[in-house]
């Protein structure tokens, strides 16, 4: 009897034309990633993943740049819901200010290559996966200070994201932060200590921090520029390694590769820019993203250089750790 209703209700939520596609899609989404749904939960999430083939479909058409849009790791979350677990506030970086005196000047200009990327220097650690809190500033701070460290002649070494999660009192754990915060916060502390040491638990916590563990540690930071400026930010990356930077994220979670050249600004997650390359013969910038590595690419996205796509000029920051 159950399932009958449950059935029932399915046909209300779809046409009966795309049901069986949809329905089959569905199925192998839940078993490529181990989803387990009660009967009534199981009606929901199947209308839930529909409506979202409807808005990847709808990105798709919208798409002038090469990126592909459809099943994700995050096709039975709700927009809401997927903001809600995996980004920030988009109030936290509205009013959020620069301070001129951190704005770093411009580098002398260099002949620079049709690609380049830090991973193949080995001054990038393994993508990461955030889970359900919205981290990502803390993640993004954590992977910039990690290539700084070895780019500074060190070993790469992995480092504690919950320490600034559970420790830094100026910004809000799992509900957002600001990695210049985050920045300042290390710089205080003395350090970082390593991610073996205090280990990520996707949630806010007691601070933990011993000095004696501690790894890494910032010397200054600087805002690479002080707005969209991208030919500033490609100088940058090459000249002195990856950036911690923050993007809008809400339209990524039907993201699945490709280049985006279809995105809003207004800043809701953080990440790591490692590199810049051309894509399909798209100029594109190479993002690290805190998601896992079975979402888009291996868990990096492509974004098109040029026009400030996903607002990835606006919040630039280049470091000195050792």
């Amino acid at each position: 009897m159950m399932k009958y209703f449950v059935f029932v209700i399915l046909l209300a939520f779809v046409s009966a034309a795309s049901l069986q596609e949809n329905m089959q899609s569905f199925v192998k989404f839940a078993t490529r990633y181990g989803k387990s749904y009660s009967d009534i939960e199981f009606g929901y999430r199947f209308h839930v993943f529909s409506e979202n083939l409807k808005i990847a479909a709808a990105q798709q058409a919208r798409e002038t740049g090469t990126a592909r849009y459809g099943v994700t790791k995050f096709s039975d979350l709700t927009p809401e819901e997927f903001r809600a677990n995996y980004l920030m506030p988009k109030e936290l970086y509205k009013n959020h200010k620069k301070d001129p005196k951190k704005v770093a000047k411009p580098l002398t200009p260099v002949a620079l290559p049709d690609s380049y990327d830090w991973n193949d220097k080995g001054a990038v650690t393994a993508v990461y996966d955030q889970g359900q809190c919205g981290s990502c500033w803390a993640f993004s701070a954590t992977e910039t200070v990690e290539s700084y460290h070895f780019l500074s002649g060190k070993s790469l070494v992995g480092l504690s994201q919950q320490q600034i999660v559970d420790c830094d009192s100026d910004c809000y754990g799992c509900n957002g932060g600001w990695t210049d915060k985050a920045f300042d916060y290390i710089k205080s502390a003395g350090g970082q200590d390593t991610l073996d040491s205090y280990p990520y638990t996707a949630q806010d916590g007691s601070c933990n921090f011993n000095p004696s563990n501690v790894a890494a540690d910032v010397v200054s930071w600087t805002w690479v520029t002080q707005s969209d400026d991208e030919n500033a930010m490609q100088q940058a990356v090459y000249q002195t390694g990856p950036l911690s930077i923050c993007v809008d994220a809400s339209s990524w979670q039907n993201y699945n590769g490709g280049v985006i050249s279809d995105c809003g600004t207004d800043i809701d997650h953080c990440v790591q820019l490692t590199g810049f390359s051309t894509q399909d013969g798209t100029p594109a910038w190479n993002v690290r993203n805190s998601w896992g590595t079975g979402w888009g690419e291996n868990g990096y996205l492509y974004v098109a250089r040029g026009g400030n796509v996903c607002g990835i000029g606006s919040t630039v920051i280049s470091l000195v750790a050792n």
